[in-house]
């Protein structure tokens, strides 16, 4: 048992100073003060003059490493329990991407697994950049039914040089497939789709939506910040009720020249009219990162870091002046809603109990808690992964 003592909560929306008791990795209690008789086993942790909010999910992670492009020598590692968790993440969502077949589905499912031994919640996409999709069974339909880990497909490359090209009726194959296993077996069974820096942008999905029953709601487009162009374009996408991810892995230092910061695409998409809960970030963690010199010059890669996730909350709030409990449902309420994750994204009795304490001035991670069981503590990863 856990008693989480005189916190500011978010649920994401501000209630107040509330204690929040938790057992059996789920909340039990929200209260203003909640005292218990003596006798129990219970660890106690004093969040007075903190705040405390949802656990962070991040809805597109390379667990496995990702990048390949510059040669085998430019792959990236995979990622480590600690990467997540000093970050606040307690739920992430794996995908492939670009290399389908060195990365393979049996070694994503095991990873997501893994992951989940060690102390986090964690899922997969079935696929990669290519169409048609490389699954564990015959089809994407198949996998989202039969294998539990399974939520969605992806992430699907269109408007990328890299992309398989597909034609519109493959495309409108697949999200009809992905759509009726996700009825099937309860799930979300969203298309994770990679958004180049092709002319063409989000014109396949709008084809899409005009030409067949599919809704607008099947698509988690990502990287919608790739370009000012690519984000003003999406702006019909999100008014029409799809959803938009923005990615938060790039470097801030080495921001292409056309390329806009989540935070900033953030309340861009809000000043134009664009619904919070259509909102979405996610990390890409693990993916390579081109690194240029102040001449633009390529010196060598980095990796996305899923720390990024947050860091971009907390630059909305800082630097734009996005209220807290807004910003917040970028990570926490909104992919849990889109992705079907029940008991995720919120703090409500009855939930998991995944949690993040922060320090109220800075805004700075105190404490995660995942399913329960302290992760990081006063900033320091208590938990660490098998091989860290």
């Amino acid at each position: 048992m856990l008693l989480i003592k005189d916190g500011i909560v978010y649920t994401p929306e501000k209630i107040g100073k509330k204690d929040i008791l938790i057992a059996g990795g789920q909340i039990e209690m929200i209260s203003d003060e909640i005292s218990l008789p003596t006798g129990f086993d219970i660890e106690v942790i004093d969040a007075k003059g903190k705040l405390v909010v949802p656990g962070f999910i991040d809805s597109h992670v390379h667990v496995l490493g990702g990048g390949g492009e510059g040669g085998y020598r430019t792959r990236t590692p995979e990622i480590q329990l600690t990467d997540l968790t000093l970050g606040g993440i307690t739920t992430v969502v794996g995908c492939i991407g670009t290399d389908g077949v060195t990365r393979t589905m049996t070694s994503l499912v095991a990873k997501t697994r893994a992951l989940e031994e060690e102390g986090i919640t964690a899922y997969c996409y079935t696929g990669s950049y290519d169409v048609p999709v490389r699954t564990l069974f015959e089809s994407p339909k198949e996998d989202l039914i039969l294998i539990d880990k399974v939520i969605g497909v992806g992430e699907i490359a269109i408007s990328d040089h890299r992309s398989s090209q597909p034609s519109m009726d493959e495309l409108k194959r697949l999200s009809a497939d992905a759509r009726v296993g996700g009825i099937l077996s309860g799930k979300a069974g969203v298309v994770n789709i990679h958004l180049g820096d092709g002319d063409t942008q989000l014109e396949p999905l709008l084809e899409i939506i005009k030409t067949t029953e599919i809704p607008i709601t099947q698509y988690m487009p990502t990287h919608v910040n790739r370009s000012k162009k690519l984000t003003e374009a999406s702006v019909e996408f999100g008014k029409l009720g799809g959803y938009l991810d923005l990615t938060t892995s790039s470097d801030p230092d080495h921001l292409e020249e056309d390329e806009v910061k989540a935070s900033a695409g953030l309340k861009y998409l809000l000043d134009q009219g664009v619904d919070i809960d259509y909102i979405g970030f996610s990390s890409d963690a693990q993916g390579s990162l081109p690194i240029f010199n102040h001449k633009k010059e390529f010196i060598g890669l980095g990796i996305g870091l899923a720390k990024s996730l947050y860091r971009e909350v907390k630059d909305a709030v800082i630097d734009e002046g996005v209220p807290l409990e807004t910003a917040l449902k970028v990570i926490t309420q909104n992919p849990a809603r889109i992705l079907k994750l029940r008991r995720k994204g919120s703090l409500l009795k009855g939930l998991d109990a995944d949690l993040v304490v922060l320090d109220a001035d800075t805004l700075e991670i105190d404490t995660v808690v995942g399913m329960g069981r302290v992760l990081v503590e006063k900033g320091v990863a208590v938990v660490k992964g098998t091989f860290e």
